[in-house]
């Protein structure tokens, strides 16, 4: 075995304290430059929403542009992909949602990336419930009254869903599971289109994130049937759970966190965590996600990653018993 000389072995661990100096001191400078956090879903969206909340914040705390650009298609496979893909160096991030990021994991059988392994936990920004909506063309006033409805008029129903494999596909997926009726999926290319289809009764009902329905919902557009949650929503007090309707078992919980690649280096996270935790604790982020019926959570990257690995578990169960499983294109 050829022996390395004293003086060479110095020489690579002053080569490898420089280099992890240079990792440091290069942390320490985060951001130099514009920071892009991709929104792997459409405009307006709950993903959306915090990134652009969060976005605005981190730019005035840290000095660069954070710049929100959606990336949509595969229910949030294409944007999640990129994110996966992009170098660990803190200037790409992605806005993971419980579609993008716990729904995929359970449905996909083909996605390009593992959510556990190919991601950085940074921190879940925010909570909200998703609600169940009904054409006001459509006979229903209430959950109750829709099953029933669906059960008299076998097929006659169709659902419409932000994509295959979005939240909105899979809660209404876990609905069918529960009480046994029949509808069928209208996939869109995000929300947005979905709840136009809805106004219009193109489609009969939709499970969607409250805070880009809530608009439609308090302005009498669309008939509110019951939140997804245990609890009910305070921005919608008035609104029963999907377990108080008479489906006791049914909570689903619409989530948005931040995330990185793979290696973030550690001290990007702790700084970004820092500002973030910050962002989280001003009055107008908490006041406006209240109104859109949403709560800041806020928690470490290592909450997160035990939050999403629960929420992966959940939703394989679920995907099972509804014999939901997708192919990534």
């Amino acid at each position: 075995m050829r022996m390395i000389g004293i003086g060479m072995a110095f020489g690579l661990v002053a080569a490898l304290g420089c280099t992890a100096m240079a990792g440091s001191a290069s942390a320490q400078q985060w951001p130099e430059r514009q920071v892009t956090i991709i929104v792997p879903s459409a405009p307006g969206d709950g993903s959306d929403i915090a990134a652009r909340l969060i976005a605005e914040k981190l730019r005035n705390a840290l000095g660069q542009p954070f710049v929100v650009e959606n990336r949509l298609g595969a229910g949030g496979v294409v944007g999640s992909a990129a994110a996966a893909r992009a170098a660990a160096d803190g200037y790409t991030f992605i806005m993971g949602n419980a579609g993008s990021h716990g729904i995929n994991a359970a449905t996909y059988a083909n996605i390009p990336y593992d959510v556990m392994r190919d991601f950085t936990p940074v921190s879940l920004v925010y909570k909200a419930p998703n609600i169940f909506i009904a054409s006001t063309k459509l006979p229903v006033k209430s959950m109750a009254e829709l099953i029933s409805y669906a059960k008299a008029n076998p097929g006659k129903l169709s659902y419409a869903s932000g994509g295959s494999g979005s939240s909105a596909h899979m809660n209404s997926e876990y609905l069918k599971v529960l009480t046994g009726i029949e509808a069928t999926h209208v996939p869109y290319r995000g929300a947005g289109p979905a709840l136009n289809d809805i106004v219009s009764g193109q489609v009969e009902f939709m499970a969607v994130n409250l805070p880009p329905a809530i608009g439609l919902v308090t302005s009498g557009q669309v008939t509110p049937l019951a939140v997804t949650t245990a609890k009910r929503a305070p921005a919608l007090p008035n609104v029963p759970t999907v377990a108080e309707s008479g489906f006791a078992g049914y909570e689903t919980v619409a989530w948005f966190g931040l995330l990185g690649p793979q290696g973030l280096p550690p001290a990007i996270v702790e700084r970004l965590h820092a500002e973030i935790v910050k962002a989280c604790a001003d009055t107008q982020i908490q006041e406006k996600l209240a109104v859109l019926g949403g709560e800041t959570v806020c928690n470490s990257p290592a909450e997160f990653k035990s939050f999403l690995a629960a929420d992966i578990a959940r939703w394989k169960d679920v995907a099972g018993k509804a014999n939901v499983t997708l192919q990534a294109q």
